[in-house]
This record gives C-alpha cells, structure tokens and sequence, in this order.
C-alpha cells in the first residue's frame, strides 16, 4: 500500500533510488568542478613566476638559478623571449615605462590576456561578459609586429629604437 492508503504500482518501484534533477552522478560532479577550477589553474604559473622574479630580481646583475636568457647567450642579440621576465618584473611593481621598454610586444598583450581570463572565469561563475572578438588579421599583424620588433628593430642601436635594446645582464656595466 502507498502512503495514502493507494496500491503501490510497478512504477512506484522501478523510480526507487533515482537521483533528483539537483543530484548529478559523482564523475559529472568531478568534471564540474574540473571545468570551474580550470581557469584557477591558470593563474598557477603567473603565481609562480611572480614568486619567481620577487625572489630572485631579474635586473639587479646577481646570477640566478635559470641563468642567462638562452636566446640572447646563444646568439648575442635579443630575441622573442629576452626581457620576458624583466617585463614581467616591472609590470608587477608597477613600472609600466621599463616594463614597455624590457618588452613591448608582450605587455600589449597583457590586457588582452587578462580580459580573456577574466571572462572565462566570470563564465564559470555564471556571469557572461561580452566577447573579445578581435579581427583575424589584427591577431597576424600582431604576430608579424611580435616577431619584427623581438628580433630586429629592438637590436637596432640607433634613434629612439636604441631605447628597446636590452643590455646582456652577463656583462657588467
């Protein structure tokens, strides 16, 4: 008998231990919470890095345990990557002058980087930011500019591209 005094049908049975709507099953449950803290993975490596260059200056001349930049030791002139963690460096105390000047190219990619994050994260939340859509060939002159300026025109040393050229922190001053 039911609880109101009704036959219990075959129906009755066969819904007995099915989860409500709001119970999902425990693998859809890891995958959720996977997916949210996607993006909180993300800023591990930035956090990292952060810890990194506040521990050990990039542009104070004492050697530290990564070395000279690769590039610049192998070939002599600066290239994609060098001035990379002194960017960085000054980008986060502040310094947007010397951190322009370590590496253009990368801190105009940083508000681009860090509204793509945001809103991901947001998303995850539930609360939905308009899209960055940038234009396909905005994004491959900006990888020709990247590219152009990371190794020529920063190894000018003439006229106000001088500026960009970033002094070999093996040799001293």
């Amino acid at each position: 008998m039911g609880s109101r005094g009704a036959a219990v049908t075959a129906s009755d049975l066969t819904n007995v231990g099915t989860p409500d709507a709001g119970d999902r099953p425990p693998r859809r449950r890891l995958r959720d919470a996977v997916r949210w803290a996607a993006p909180l993975w993300v800023l591990a490596p930035f956090a990292a890095a952060g810890l990194f260059v506040n521990r050990f200056n990039p542009t104070d001349r004492v050697a530290d345990p990564t070395g000279a930049c690769l590039w610049h030791a192998a070939t002599g002139i600066n290239g994609p990557t060098c001035g990379g963690t002194r960017m960085f460096y000054y980008l986060i105390h502040g310094d947007l002058v010397e951190a322009a000047r370590h590496h253009l190219p990368a801190l105009l990619a940083v508000p681009f980087l860090a509204y793509a994050w945001l809103w991901w994260m947001l998303g995850r939340l539930g609360v939905r930011l308009p899209a960055l859509r940038v234009n396909r060939w905005v994004v491959a002159g900006y990888i020709v500019f990247f590219f152009v300026f990371s190794t020529v025109l920063r190894n000018l040393d003439w006229g106000p591209l001088a500026w960009f050229d970033i002094p070999n922190l093996d040799m001293p001053v």
